[in-house]
């Protein structure tokens, strides 16, 4: 079987074949840097993580681009009501958001381009779009889309025009021909800083949402490329305005369409206008960055995640018993290298679930049927047979960025710093331990015990001796 996708723009699951043989381009929408992140901006982030890393996997060159929008209303309007500098705003919580990819081990892209960089791409397409008939100006510094123009609009999301609700807060305008159109550029507002607006032909102003990605899009994966990602609440009207407007000015744009669907918290979808989301900084303070990636990559990308405490809770334990065997493993066997890893032949029911559509639920079910061979094998003292089941289950983990001997996983937090602090105070104890059993004060050994046991740290007696894990990792 080969990789097969669904495709959101023909609800089918299509045959994935490149545009060009052995190369993958792909565009995912980023972040908006309004806030700090939240756990639901991290699902979309996973899930194309690990599309690219099988992708890459199965052979494919791919070229991902993942942008940032570091200006718009919101952005604008946060900042002055702190009073800082639009730009600062943005930079400061674009940091925060490369901090939490870089916390759950989400590899970084290729290029990823800033708005605020690539102005002159989008007044380049604007104008294509002015001269084709597909956009007009209206008032200085307005150039609005006609979606009128473009017979297909509607079609990613397979919507007639005349069946659309109008929202009248959005872009709402009276120099519009029509309450459908939409901006893709936009006027300064009287108590927007000048800073934030630029010239051009058709007066100042600054970039609507939809015209960027269309842009950097073109500017670093061509006029047609593979795939475009994203959240499913950026389906409409952001990902049908992207299609429309780059089809309008005669681009081929995506092949392909895939949708996340988003995080829940209490059965609606986790959002800071909601109210019910959770910051990435307030849940690595309690869940250690492993087990946060573990419960988002863990669930087929286009399902629901519902995110609570029992979530967390079920994927700490789930991840505990794969560190454990794939340790345990480690220790009764030479440990394999990470080319090993990354080179090792993939069971068949594995690459079988992943060609379906990236079916990480099928996927991991092989991981589990792999671990309880192997830890079958280490039972029955078959070290060989152990080490190659406890390669293949890091090989297929490490498909899904979550290979337990990792560097990134090797701490609590996720450095391997603090593993090596760590592993030298826990040896230090252990120590102590051992002697104080040898010396039969099994007081004083159980003291110990409880001393790691109380900081986290899980103590398994075995025939070789003691070997330690931390709580939930």
């Amino acid at each position: 079987m080969t990789l097969h996708l669904y495709d959101s723009a023909t609800r089918s699951v299509r045959e994935f074949i490149p545009l060009t043989p052995g190369r993958v381009g792909m565009y995912v929408c980023g972040a908006t840097v309004q806030g700090e992140p939240h756990v639901g901006h991290l699902r979309s982030a996973v899930a194309f993580d690990v599309l690219v890393r099988w992708l890459r996997r199965s052979g494919y060159d791919v070229t991902l681009v993942r942008n940032v929008t570091d200006i718009d209303d919101k952005i604008l309007t946060k900042a002055g009501e702190a009073d800082r500098p639009w730009w600062a705003w943005a930079y400061t919580h674009e940091r925060m958001f490369t901090a939490a990819y870089e916390a759950i081990g989400i590899e970084a892209p290729t290029y990823e381009p800033r708005a605020t960089g690539h102005v002159t791409d989008m007044v380049e397409l604007m104008t294509r779009l002015v001269e084709r008939g597909h956009a007009y100006v209206g008032d200085a510094g307005n150039v609005w889309f006609d979606v009128r123009s473009l017979p297909e609009y509607g079609s990613l999301t397979r919507q007639l025009l005349e069946n659309l609700s109008v929202d009248g807060s959005a872009d709402a305008a009276p120099d519009k021909r029509s309450p459908h159109d939409f901006a893709l550029w936009k006027a300064p507002r009287a108590a927007e800083p000048a800073t934030a607006s630029w010239d051009t032909p058709y007066g100042r102003g600054r970039p609507g949402w939809h015209l960027e990605c269309s842009a950097m899009a073109r500017r670093y994966l061509g006029e047609s490329f593979d795939i475009h990602g994203g959240g499913i609440d950026l389906r409409f009207p952001h990902h049908e305005n992207e299609q429309a407007q780059s089809r309008a000015a005669g681009y081929g744009f995506a092949q392909y369409w895939l949708h996340n669907a988003w995080v829940t918290s209490g059965g609606e979808k986790m959002s800071k206008s909601l109210g019910n989301y959770l910051s990435v900084t307030a849940v690595l303070e309690r869940t250690a960055p492993a087990v946060l990636r573990f419960a988002l990559a863990g669930v087929h990308y286009r399902s629901t995640v519902e995110f609570s405490d029992a979530t967390l809770a079920e994927a700490a334990a789930t991840w505990e018993r794969l560190v454990g065997f794939v340790t345990r493993a480690a220790e009764a066997t030479a440990e394999a290298t990470s080319d090993a890893v990354a080179s090792v032949e993939l069971p068949a029911d594995f690459v079988a679930a992943m060609d379906d559509d990236v079916n990480v639920a099928a996927a991991i079910a092989v991981v589990h049927e792999h671990v309880r061979r192997g830890n079958a094998a280490l039972a029955a003292g078959e070290s060989e047979a152990a080490g190659s089941a406890a390669l293949q289950v890091r090989g297929m983990l490490d498909v899904l960025g979550l290979d337990p001997l990792a560097h990134l996983w090797h701490g609590a937090d996720g450095s391997g710093a603090v593993q090596d602090a760590l592993g030298s105070l826990v040896e230090s104890v252990l120590a102590q331990r051992r002697a104080a059993r040898e010396a039969k004060d099994w007081t004083r050994a159980d003291e110990l015990r409880d001393v790691l046991t109380a900081a986290g740290v899980v103590v398994e007696d075995a025939a070789g001796g003691a070997r330690w894990t931390i709580k939930g990792q």
